[in-house]
């Protein structure tokens, strides 16, 4: 396929990644066909996945939202993505323009385009880095020059765990992070599961996902709520996405219809 003006030489652009799949569903075009591909055959199988990564995009701005209106200035979004409309920093700036934000993520296009569109800002940046490396992230000198790490930080793992398997210990990578951050920080999940209100059509997407794109690890209500062990959890707890603090308006039917959990934790 022809190479688009943003792909640079060292990405590949036959083969699909999490992140520009999931930025096909958001209605995002930093994407190949590859990509749209893909989120097609999966949504055959669950059409209703778009709406369930919109909804986790409303989490996520309700939920840093609420972090800078904890007090907040920093955050740490492992697993960012593909920046698109509502991102971290743009929910942040509203709020407090003195907020500091760096992406991570280990496609190389989500890092290109991030830094596409941070260029010239001083206050947010994009870096490659696989979560399930803490140490590399934690030393990373870019990550070291925007965050002061004597002051809290919330680390943002939003729509990413899932893509961790067991075998590489989230829970531990978890723990290390907490470890470099100082009591007052936050720790936020969301994190898709079988446990939902259509589990077949789930499991039918998640194997879709498994055999195109990467290993997808499901995950119960009650191990993603062990993945906060050892922190104040923010009420309500670890709840479907639309029920953690949910906006005037926002929906009132069944939430299981998300098939995902979202928590939000403290360090103490």
């Amino acid at each position: 396929m022809e190479r688009p003006a943003w792909a640079g030489p060292d990405i590949d652009v036959d083969k699909p990644s999490p992140a520009r799949v999931y930025d096909v569903h958001l209605g995002g075009f930093h994407n190949f066909q590859v990509d749209r591909d893909v989120a097609r055959k999966i949504t055959e199988v669950m059409p209703e996945l778009p709406l369930i990564l919109q909804a986790n995009r409303s989490f996520l701005r309700r939920a840093v939202r609420h972090l800078v209106e904890q007090g907040i200035t920093q955050f740490l979004d492992l697993g960012a993505g593909i920046p698109t409309v509502g991102t971290v920093h743009e929910i942040a700036w509203r709020l407090n323009p003195d907020c500091r934000i760096v992406y991570v993520d280990v496609d190389p296009v989500a890092v290109a385009h991030g830094r596409a569109i941070l260029q010239g800002v001083d206050r947010a940046t994009a870096v490659r880095g696989d979560l399930r490396s803490p140490e590399k992230i934690l030393d990373d000198p870019q990550v070291r020059e925007l965050l002061d790490f004597s002051q809290p930080i919330a680390i943002l793992m939003v729509a990413v765990l899932h893509f961790v398997p067991d075998e590489d210990d989230p829970a531990a990578a978890i723990r290390r992070y907490l470890d470099a951050v100082v009591p007052g920080s936050y720790l936020v999940i969301s994190h898709a599961s079988l446990e939902g209100k259509t589990p077949q059509r789930t499991e039918d997407a998640t194997e879709q996902y498994r055999s195109r794109v990467t290993d997808f690890s499901m995950r119960t209500r009650a191990e993603i709520t062990d993945l906060f062990t050892g922190l104040e959890l923010i009420e309500p707890g670890v709840v479907y996405l639309t029920e953690w603090h949910p906006d005037p308006g926002d929906e009132t039917g069944d939430p299981a219809w998300t098939s995902t959990f979202a928590g939000v934790g403290r360090k103490v």
